[in-house]
């Protein structure tokens, strides 16, 4: 009789292992036997006795001692230094997007953040966040003559942008909106507002906007419920999505 085939558990970096433990733990209210979380974890009772050690040493407050169990006491929350194989690539990944994109202020940012979450990280995964092989191309030429910066702050702010718009054809009109949502594509940036112009929902490319102006008026309606008003107009039938400031 042929034995039977082995099935091992992947590998995982002892951090995803400490993120692991800690999740087991969280789903227990009264505690639980190291010999019953090791098996859980497929790891042996040494290792078991020493993952909690560490998370102990990291500030987790974990009661109990071998031979009684242990229970995570309520109200932990995980700092943000132990992320899985995958969520260090999206970190990274998203980061150098944003990097390369013709918003300084936010390009800047994503440098920086990533720089600081790189300090904090535990040395294994330091390493991995240095040589992750997932790459951002070269951007392409923008002609963008607006600050970003100015439209997101008015978004997060819930106030009122004045601006030029010139449409495809290249006649030009002054718009007052309320934005509320910025798209990044690969090759322009498009912002999501209501215009009141037109009294309806429209899509405004950064790339034909101008004489930008902040404004200190808050306009009327909250800016979650606009967003979830303006999708669901893009699922509306009969209606082909928010039309361009150009009709």
């Amino acid at each position: 009789m042929r034995p039977a085939l082995e099935i091992r558990k992947p590998t995982m970096s002892r951090s995803e292992r400490l993120l692991d433990l800690v999740q087991i733990l969280r789903r227990h209210r009264r505690p639980v036997s190291g010999r019953a979380l090791a098996d859980e974890m497929g790891v042996s009772i040494r290792t078991l006795y020493r993952d909690i050690a560490t998370l102990q040493g990291q500030g987790a407050p974990i009661e109990g001692e071998a031979g009684l169990g242990y229970v995570l006491k309520p109200g932990f929350m995980l700092p943000p230094l132990m992320f899985s194989d995958e969520e260090i690539e999206a970190i990274v990944l998203g980061s150098r997007w944003v990097a390369k994109q013709p918003d300084k202020r936010l390009a800047a940012a994503a440098t920086d953040a990533l720089a600081k979450i790189a300090a904090v990280l535990p040395d294994d995964l330091r390493e991995d966040l240095d040589a992750t092989a997932l790459l951002v191309g070269p951007r392409a030429d923008h002609l963008e003559t607006i600050d970003l910066g100015v439209v997101r702050q008015a978004i997060r702010e819930e106030r009122k942008l004045g601006f030029v718009y010139r449409d495809a054809g290249g006649s030009s009109s002054r718009r007052m909106v309320w934005p509320f949502a910025l798209a990044f594509f690969d090759k322009v940036r498009v912002m999501a507002a209501w215009c009141e112009t037109r009294q309806d929902f429209r899509h405004f490319r950064a790339d034909r906007m101008s004489d930008l102006t902040a404004t200190d008026i808050r306009y009327p309606r909250r800016r979650q419920a606009m967003l979830r008003e303006w999708k669901a107009t893009l699922d509306a039938p009969g209606r082909n999505g928010a039309k361009n400031a150009s009709d």
